[in-house]
């Protein structure tokens, strides 16, 4: 599979809305507010410290995605990029598209000595993500995950 990898700009931004979606409904069974979604996606598209896209295409045509955001950590004194919103279209699921992402996240996180190391999380029930993580080197941790979503009082999306 012949791919290209590239920064999202804001042109992509259908593509993005519609592959997340998709995960949203393939993952969790959650039909995400199109309006939220879209709001979201530009934010991120219009605002660098929020975070970055990056797309696969083969043949001038969008087959997946990678999201990237920050986190700083006191304790290491450096930024863990988080890995998230990865998408592969479904025709072009075990082609290597999300090896040839993650490889290009890697090496950009690499070239730049404020980032510490990159991290994802993932439903625990699929054992075949796992496995693809481990094969690229990734290693479990001891963190588990929790979250309170809305805020008590809030809507379920920001302004």
């Amino acid at each position: 599979m012949n791919l290209s990898i590239r920064p999202a700009t804001p042109a992509d931004e259908a593509v993005l809305v519609a592959f997340n979606t998709a995960i949203a409904w393939e993952t969790e069974h959650k039909r995400l507010d199109p309006v939220v979604l879209t709001a979201g996606v530009r934010a991120v598209l219009a605002d660098p410290a929020r975070g970055f896209y990056t797309v696969a295409e083969r043949d001038e045509e969008v087959v997946g995605q990678m999201m990237v955001t920050f986190e700083w950590s006191d304790w290491r004194n450096g930024w863990f990029w988080w890995i998230q919103s990865v998408y592969v279209r479904e025709d072009a699921r075990r082609g290597g598209v999300f090896r040839v992402l993650y490889r290009a996240i890697e090496q950009r996180a690499a070239a730049d000595p404020n980032v510490i190391g990159l991290r994802l999380y993932f439903d625990l029930e699929n054992s075949r993500a796992q496995s693809t993580y481990r094969a690229l080197g990734m290693s479990d941790t001891t963190y588990g995950m929790m979250e309170v979503y809305p805020l008590p009082g809030r809507d379920t999306h920001v302004g």
